[in-house]
């Protein structure tokens, strides 16, 4: 039993901890840049005022009370769900063209997983120093010092955590107002469950699983390589350049001329470990191709700033193409990019056409069946129907009734001419249709009601069609 124990103990590797140490370049700038972007639309967007006629003056809002989505000036409602489908389908596009051009890019540099994780490792390099300094404290004995830096790190992990989770409940709902109901006590319990999960699995992702998130939890390191080809983009080491005949080397008074190392069957590579000490997942881009890199290119900068400090070459480490470092030329525009980009453009321009078209009025009539004629004491016959009005605009809208396709009819709306209608609001109305059997010879009639707004030259006039009933011993009376 002892055996099999130890055994099925072994089964698993223990969690080897990384320390990534800090780099720049060009590229480890690019992902502060989009690091701050990013951080700054989630954090600061619930805050953006816009000013509506009516509804909350929020710029991104969703009223799930209200059964709509404030967006800007788009309000998107509940029967407009289907362009969520668009968006994912534009989204999964985007994913497959992009991961077969560029490889993992999305990972390295958009991944809300990675931003986060970027963030927190900042944090932790502030408070307990770079990377040999935070190894020493990880194997020191715990102590007072230790406590407080580890106290601090958290303590600013669980600051973020909190604001990432409260910020995603302020889109929500007004996001002042809900700030202080949310620290009064007076908020929705869904504000705090919202806060409290975020807060935690924000917290345990970002600040104590990160690698193993992308290493073992998500699906996409998993599938990515269906997706991959000779041409696709990767960030590759150049084993033929940095290894040479006899491998790699450490820099040495005798091997520090490139000249030098080359004669004598040596690589590039000085074998400093640069490149594997900035990796946050703690890979060596020297052994291969590896589905846990997610291409966020840190061992580019660090390579190319140990070159450049011996006056090599740069592009040790780059991105470039499985093709590319066979001697081959990358081919871009191949049948399945184009096919990706084909697909993108159109469920694009499908889904903004839906947004640019959509009507702002909507129509429907329900007729009254109980009875569905009535003949009046003049000889005409009536029916009855229900109008249901909706103004999906951000202004108030005049609207004027008519019948289309029912010559010698008489509309009967009561008091009401004009109908004027509040934004995103709905109105019912009771019609009703008289009309002279003799007029006609059939007993259904199809026509049309008309609703055209009066003070809106850009809304378009909407119809619904209906039926017009007259019994059949009442025709050509």
């Amino acid at each position: 039993m002892e055996n099999n124990a130890a055994q099925g103990s072994e089964l698993y590797q223990k969690r080897i901890p990384i320390f990534p140490r800090s780099v720049a370049g060009k590229f480890r700038n690019l992902k502060y840049a989009i690091l701050f972007l990013a951080y700054a639309v989630y954090f600061l967007l619930p805050w953006l005022r816009w000013a509506r006629e009516t509804g909350p003056q929020q710029a991104i809002l969703f009223d799930i009370d209200g059964r709509r989505f404030y967006i800007f000036d788009l309000v998107v409602y509940a029967q407009d769900i289907f362009w969520l489908a668009g968006i994912l389908i534009i989204a999964a596009w985007l994913l497959f063209f992009v991961t077969g051009l560029a490889g993992r890019v999305f990972c390295g540099y958009f991944c809300f997983q990675t931003l986060w994780t970027d963030l927190y490792m900042l944090i932790e390099r502030m408070v307990q120093g770079e990377r040999p300094a935070r190894i020493r404290l990880y194997k020191a004995k715990m102590s007072g010092s230790k406590a407080l830096k580890l106290g601090i790190t958290h303590l600013l992990w669980l600051a973020v955590s909190f604001a990432t989770g409260l910020s995603f409940a302020l889109y929500w709902a007004d996001a002042p107002q809900l700030v202080v109901d949310f620290f009064t006590g007076s908020a929705p319990l869904p504000a705090y469950a919202t806060a409290l999960f975020l807060t935690l699995s924000t917290y345990v992702m970002a600040g104590l699983a990160r690698e193993q998130v992308c290493t073992y939890m998500c699906p996409y390191s998993r599938f990515q390589s269906a997706m991959f080809d000779r041409d696709t983009l990767i960030v590759a080491y150049d084993e033929a350049r940095g290894e040479g005949n006899k491998g790699r080397t450490k820099l040495s008074k005798a091997l520090k001329d490139i000249d030098v190392r080359h004669e004598q069957g040596y690589g590039d590579c000085i074998d400093c470990g640069y490149c594997v000490q900035v990796c946050p997942v703690g890979i060596d881009i020297r052994d291969g191709m590896q589905y846990q890199c997610i291409t966020c290119a840190l061992c580019v900068d660090a390579c190319n700033e140990i070159m450049d400090s011996v006056n090599y070459p740069r592009g040790l480490i780059a991105y470039t193409s499985d093709k590319q470092l066979h001697g081959e030329k990358t081919r871009w525009f191949k049948a399945k990019n184009i096919g990706y980009a084909v697909g993108i453009v159109a469920t694009t321009a499908a889904l903004i056409w839906s947004v640019a078209t959509r009507d702002v009025l909507e129509l429907a009539v329900r007729q009254v069946r109980q009875p569905l004629a009535v003949t009046l004491a003049d000889g005409r016959v009536q029916n009855s129907y229900e109008l249901k009005i909706s103004n999906k605009s951000v202004v108030s809208t005049d609207y004027r009734i008519s019948l289309e396709n029912l010559n010698h009819a008489e509309l009967d709306m009561g008091h009401f001419d004009v109908l004027t209608l509040a934004p995103e609001k709905t109105l019912r109305v009771m019609v009703r249709i008289k009309m002279d059997p003799s007029l006609t010879k059939q007993s259904k009639t199809l026509f049309h009601f008309v609703a055209e707004p009066q003070n809106q030259s850009k809304v378009k006039p909407v119809q619904h069609d209906a039926w017009f009933y007259i019994p059949q011993n009442q025709l050509g009376q």
